[in-house]
């Protein structure tokens, strides 16, 4: 009895133990799946956000990547690569990634540095000795890390390229002729020409091409397999986007506008999956997923570093709903606070497509945003929603408060318009038939434009994206009617001489002289 008593007992105290082990196993349990459930779900409801964002900003396709602590923690794809066709965008979609090429270029220069090859602040001429602009002093002082920070005095250049089929080495020799709008480093105005610039230095300092480069130094170690460093490789690419316009009231398909010409400044297409492996490399300082270090860290810190003040102009209209203390830009990125947080970014936009990456690298967290409306500005409030989702505060309704902001920005470009049209003087007519204005227009800076005339009317050509015909606006000024309606319509007034004679033509602030070999006709 005793001893059954006594056995009974040991039994009794041993189960309670066990049981009290188990439920104290089990809450501990339940506990961390709760708290890693409750960890892991920052981006819970985030998919329907874009859901909606998207329907809300007319996007008809679009990717959103978001990484961090080094993993992907949201990557996927929304609506069509094509409007009103399929298939849909998924993760591994291409599309056109602009100007967040940019950060890519400083990289493969960070990388020569690292291999002392050169460095930032060597003059350009030490490796472009060809390379002039207006003022010899800036030529002889202007540095690498001038290039990539917009602070080099020369003033937006885009129509050297824009709608050209322009080579590089000819864009390059004409800057000389362009007149700085600013000392050195003394500004900020943002253009592409300089990063064009870096991205011969890349190639004479490489002995490769700079597309061969990015091919080769970042898109093959990090297996960014289906990337392309130009658009003339697309053809290849079974999956790529569609860009698209609102022309009308109306969302539709355009034409792709190639970069080419200036690859090292914007010419790349890409995939959310693929720069998912992009920006781990640059929020785990310079490596690989695997451990390979493609830029040591403090190369990496440079990129990131401070260069030059960007003021409001020069800035994004966000600035007026996040009001940051600060704006600046480092090589070849953005920077601004928010929240009490480092905010690094870029976006991309080209005819019909937009991109933004953005990252807050103290957090190791990013954000990549892939569209292919033109100027959906559905980019930044993607980005702002994600940091708000990872932060302890509650979460601003960006998509909403964004198209609110961008509708006034709309409002105030037709604003605009409606005053240019209400300048015109109606009843008026040419001075001369028709016939008269026909010839080649040239200035050593713009190039040429040729006029022509054709059963409709007179036509303009002012390059293979920039062709119209010349409606007559007043006197003698037309309106060219761009065949690519979405590049929208310009004015152009042709100035007569002592004879009465076209001898000039003047268009978007720039002034063609008449060639003396194109008198053209009566």
């Amino acid at each position: 009895m005793n001893r059954h008593t006594c056995s009974s007992g040991r039994l009794s105290r041993w189960s309670t133990k066990k049981v009290t082990r188990f439920i104290a196993v089990f809450i501990l349990t339940v506990t961390c799946v709760t708290n890693t459930f409750a960890q892991a779900s920052p981006l819970e409801g985030f998919e329907d956000y874009v859901d909606d964002a998207v329907r809300d900003w007319k996007v008809p396709g679009l990717a959103v990547l978001v990484v961090k602590d080094g993993d992907v923690a949201f990557s996927q794809g929304f609506g069509l690569r094509q409007l009103g066709e399929g298939p849909e965008v998924s993760d591994r979609t291409l599309f056109a990634i602009g100007s967040t090429t940019k950060a890519m270029t400083a990289a493969a220069i960070g990388m020569l540095v690292d291999e002392g090859k050169l460095n930032w602040d060597d003059p350009v001429i030490e490796h472009l000795p060809w390379f002039h602009l207006d003022d010899p002093y800036v030529t002889r002082e202007i540095t690498i890390r001038d290039l990539l920070t917009h602070r080099a005095g020369l003033g937006n250049a885009d129509f050297l390229w824009y709608g050209m089929d322009t080579a590089i080495d000819d864009i390059l020799d004409r800057i000389k002729y362009a007149k700085l709008e600013y000392s050195m480093r003394s500004g900020f105005i943002y253009q592409n020409i300089m990063y064009a610039a870096a991205g011969e230095i890349v190639a004479r300092v490489s002995g490769m091409p700079w597309a061969d480069f990015i091919q080769s130094r970042i898109f093959d170690p990090l297996g960014m397999t289906a990337s392309v460093p130009t658009a003339r490789e697309l053809n290849l690419q079974p999956n790529v986007a569609s860009p698209h316009y609102e022309i009308d009231g109306e969302v539709t398909v355009i034409k792709n506008a190639s970069v080419d010409a200036i690859g090292a400044a914007g010419s790349i297409w890409s995939s959310v999956h693929d720069m998912s492996k992009w920006m781990r490399l640059l929020l785990d300082g310079g490596a690989t997923t695997d451990g390979e270090a493609l830029l040591n860290p403090a190369t990496v810190a440079e990129l990131f570093t401070p260069q030059v003040i960007v003021d409001e102009d020069g800035f994004y209209p966000t600035a007026k709903l996040t009001s940051p203390h600060w704006t600046t830009y480092g090589l070849g990125w953005f920077q601004a606070d928010y929240r009490g947080r480092a905010v690094d970014f870029h976006t991309g936009s080209i005819d019909g497509m937009v991109a933004i990456v953005g990252l807050i690298r103290g957090e190791k967290l990013g954000v990549c945003v892939l569209a292919n409306l033109d100027h959906a500005e559905l980019r930044h409030a993607l980005m702002y929603r994600v940091f708000d989702l990872f932060d302890e505060g509650p979460p601003r309704d960006w998509s909403a408060e964004l198209l609110g902001l961008y509708g006034g920005v709309r409002a105030e470009v037709e604003e605009r318009r409606a005053r240019t049209d209400a300048g015109r003087i109606e009843g008026t007519e040419p001075s001369l038939s028709l016939g008269v204005y026909v010839g080649s227009y040239s200035d050593r800076l713009h190039g040429e434009v040729v006029v022509s005339r054709d059963a409709a009317g007179l036509r303009l050509n002012y390059g293979p994206g920039l062709q119209g015909p010349l409606v007559h606006w007043h006197y003698d000024t037309f309106r060219v009617h761009w065949d690519a309606e979405w590049r929208g319509r310009s004015l152009v007034s042709f100035v007569l001489n002592a004879a009465g004679e076209p001898a000039i033509l003047e268009m978007s602030g720039a002034r063609f002289q008449r060639n003396a070999a194109d008198p053209g006709g009566r």
